[in-house]
């Protein structure tokens, strides 16, 4: 059998691909939004499974972990839920309501460089952004509080998924190791070691560490905002904290917090900025190298390429962008592994070093 050129069998592998990809899309946009807890479940699935292994490999039998873990992780959502978001909605309703007041200063401030600008003779082009801030305080407002009265109006269906994630969470866990060998069946016996490899590693110890990262974030936040009396100091360090499980986007959230903050009071949004700045870089010094070491192995370009077709992908299948983002990196982190081992295998890398080698040799020469 006459096999085909190379560049038929690499022509015919995008229109393959997008027609997979096309079809998976059909198949999954009506089962929305059940994909999406599937993976959520399988997730958190992950990082049970962090401390049932660390109790296991200490001579707890597995069934026995399974339960204290899922009892304490159980005890600990009761105890946020008493506790950490009564604290969260009321800060959340407090800045709703002084959110009128924050863009007004704001529009006040942008009046002032207006006229610092005029006086010297620069350019004044904030006529527009002054008009649309006033425009919008009220707007804004309004549509934040419809907002927060949707949230707690879909309470009951938010409630609902939370339990199924949750029943899930443990059958995975419980049924985890048949479930990846039923799977790992149909892939081929080259592959088979190291992807199932390679995603339990990445996975487990990417989200295990950003989720502990977190929390040590969050709660380091929430007592240095409070020893500091930021406004809304629990709100704005949990906030901070969420973002820290994508790449990037708390450095964004803590220059907007402490913007927001300047408008009203500019030494309470300096205090904000340089304490998040501090307890953000121990934790990045100190702590993530101990937890995360070099788990992604992607260089900051390959993060900033990867995020926004992560949340693209989430939104086009019916996961949502959020999910598809803190998806974004693990799953790009999988497929270099998987492509610099097939690229190994192909002799492309030995090819490569052997021209630079080359190269270099003719160059002294």
């Amino acid at each position: 059998m006459t096999s085909w050129p190379a560049w038929i069998r690499w022509g015919l592998v995008l229109p393959l691909l997008t027609l997979n990809l096309f079809v998976i899309r059909q198949l999954l946009l009506p089962l929305a939004p059940f994909p999406g807890l599937f993976l959520t479940a399988a997730l958190i699935a992950f990082l049970l499974d962090i401390p049932c292994r660390w109790l296991t490999g200490r001579g707890m039998r597995r069934w026995v972990a399974i339960v204290l873990v899922t009892l304490a992780t159980i005890g600990a959502l009761v105890f946020a839920a008493l506790t950490l978001v009564p604290l969260l909605i009321e800060q959340l309703g407090q800045l709703i309501n002084a959110l009128p007041g924050l863009l007004l200063a704001a529009q006040e401030w942008v009046n002032r460089l207006q006229e610092w600008a005029a006086i010297r003779g620069l350019p004044t082009e904030f006529g527009d952004l002054s008009s649309d801030l006033l425009s919008r305080a009220s707007s804004v407002a309004s549509q934040l509080s419809q907002s927060l009265l949707s949230i707690l109006g879909a309470t009951l269906g938010t409630t609902i998924n939370t339990v199924i994630v949750l029943v899930l969470a443990v059958f995975f866990l419980i049924g985890g190791e048949s479930i990846t060998k039923g799977l790992a069946r149909w892939l081929p016996d080259a592959w088979r070691s190291l992807v199932t490899s390679t995603l339990a590693r990445t996975f487990r110890g990417y989200f295990g560490g950003q989720v502990l990262l977190a929390l040590i974030l969050a709660l380091g936040q929430i007592v240095v905002f409070t020893l500091l009396k930021i406004p809304y100091g629990v709100l704005f360090a949990v906030l901070i904290g969420f973002t820290t499980l994508i790449p990037y986007a708390s450095a964004l959230t803590i220059v907007a917090v402490s913007g927001l903050l300047a408008f009203q009071d500019p030494s309470a949004g300096l205090e904000t900025l340089v304490a998040a700045i501090v307890v953000g870089q121990i934790v990045d010094q100190v702590i993530q190298p101990r937890l995360m070491g070099s788990i992604v192995g992607l260089q900051p370009a390959w993060l900033l390429i990867a995020l926004p077709l992560g949340a693209k992908a989430g939104d086009l299948y019916g996961l949502g962008e959020l999910l598809g983002l803190l998806l974004a990196v693990p799953v790009a982190s999988c497929l270099k592994t998987f492509v610099d081992a097939w690229a190994e295998r192909q002799g492309i890398h030995a090819v490569v070093s052997n021209a630079v080698v080359s190269e270099v040799s003719a160059g002294q020469e």
